[in-house]
């Protein structure tokens, strides 16, 4: 984590740059690769130490929070719901067409108010009418 770089990103309101590295072992090849993230960040080192900003790149949606209450949201439900961390689907369009898809009908359900937006999805799985009869609101 550094300042140091500041003169020479051009990235508005930038007060610190930094390089997370980390090594990630895919199962499907059984090889290990090197992987280097770069955050760039408007907190300042007295507002965010490095340790901080390792902890929110870690737990990622920590930097979704801090961006917006609404997509943290989203997408804890999405993930609770549909297990979406785990999903594999990572080429083309593939992952943002899920997303969509996932969203419609959560989206729907909150549109009915619906509190507990997982227990919903799993008690309408089985009942199309149901669903069908809250497009209709």
């Amino acid at each position: 984590m550094s300042d140091a770089l500041n003169d020479y990103v051009t990235f508005p309101h930038a007060a610190q740059v930094a390089c997370i590295e980390r090594e990630i072992f895919h199962i499907s090849r059984n090889k290990t690769t090197l992987e280097r993230v770069y955050l760039i960040t408007s907190q300042t080192p007295t507002e965010a130490s490095p340790a901080q900003l390792l902890a929110q790149n870690r737990g990622h949606r920590g930097i979704e929070t801090s961006r917006s209450a609404g997509n943290d949201r989203l997408h804890h439900v999405r993930d609770m719901a549909y297990d979406e961390d785990r999903c594999r689907a990572r080429k083309g369009h593939t992952p943002r067409t899920l997303a969509c898809l996932r969203n419609f009908p959560m989206s729907l359900l909150r549109l009915c108010r619906v509190a507990n937006i997982k227990a919903a999805l799993w008690g309408l799985a089985a009942q199309a009418d149901q669903v069908l009869a809250m497009r209709r609101l």
